[in-house]
């Protein structure tokens, strides 16, 4: 099982390399595994990206990789905000669609039984001052353990105006 998991992952990394090394917008994607597939209610993955252009407007995904074993149908999840000015409005708690509520449907792309699910947490956002900027994400559940869940990562890219 660990041999195709592991086959899998490298699978789905490589080809999301493709597509993100292609992306001109993409300014920071960084993701977190968790240990047994389960994330711990005292683990807050902090992802640390820097911005030069503070003209742009930019967008902030969040990335979960989850099994449909996860025994929720969305993901509560806090996230705080620090740049070189300090704290960059307050935390935010964001609810993540998972699976459809009806239909018990998995969200995102998905292989064999992991799935891939990006979700635009902060659109059209403005950083003010150039520097290095710190998201961190806090699972914000009722229970200290989510099996199921195998990692979470941020995704920065530059806004793109739709036409």
């Amino acid at each position: 099982m660990n041999q195709r998991f592991a086959f899998r992952w490298a699978l789905v990394i490589g080809c999301l390399s493709m597509l993100t090394a292609c992306d001109p917008n993409q300014v920071f994607e960084q993701n977190t595994d968790f240990a047994n597939y389960s994330w711990d209610v005292q683990q807050k993955p902090a992802f640390t990206f820097a911005i030069q252009d503070t003209t742009a407007r930019y967008d902030v995904f969040f990335n979960v990789r989850y099994a449909p074993a996860y025994g929720f149908y969305n993901l509560y999840m806090k996230h705080t905000l620090t740049g070189p000015g300090g704290p960059v409005g307050p935390p935010l708690l964001h609810q993540i669609l998972l699976m459809d509520p009806k239909t018990g449907e998995p969200k995102g792309s998905g292989t064999g039984d992991i799935y891939d699910l990006q979700v635009l947490a902060l659109p059209n956002q403005h950083f003010t001052k150039a520097g290095s900027y710190t998201l961190t994400l806090e699972q914000y559940m009722r229970q200290d353990q989510l099996p199921g869940l195998m990692a979470v990562g941020v995704r920065v890219a530059k806004h793109e105006v739709k036409k």
